[in-house]
């Protein structure tokens, strides 16, 4: 008995195994969507201009970047998450240039 027991788990193993390699194969950038945060930087450093964050918003969906998935308030989202990665310090992607305005570090 002690070997079908040490058989079966040997089986489980290796399944487990299979799965996980099968779930680290990474997938192509060009299928993969922007995030919110990640589309905000890069309107920021084509406006080259500090903007509020309904105007990044406004402009994510206007060039196909970003698209809100229905919530209300997607403006008051970016600007949690832009607080968040300004918490950083020196390695922040974003720096305040006047209240309500954001702009590239």
């Amino acid at each position: 008995m002690a070997a079908r027991k040490t058989n079966t788990t040997a089986k489980k193993t290796t399944a487990r195994k299979t799965a996980k390699s099968a779930k680290q194969t990474p997938a192509k950038k060009a299928d993969k969507k922007m995030s919110q945060i990640d589309a905000a930087l890069a309107i920021l450093k084509k406006a080259r201009k500090p903007m509020s964050c309904k105007e990044m918003v406004e402009a994510m969906e206007a060039k196909g970047l970003w698209k809100s998935p229905g919530g209300k308030t997607p403006d008051a989202t970016l600007y949690a998450a832009i607080l968040r990665d300004m918490r950083k310090g020196a390695d922040a992607r974003f720096k305040k240039a006047a209240p309500g305005r954001f702009t590239n570090a």
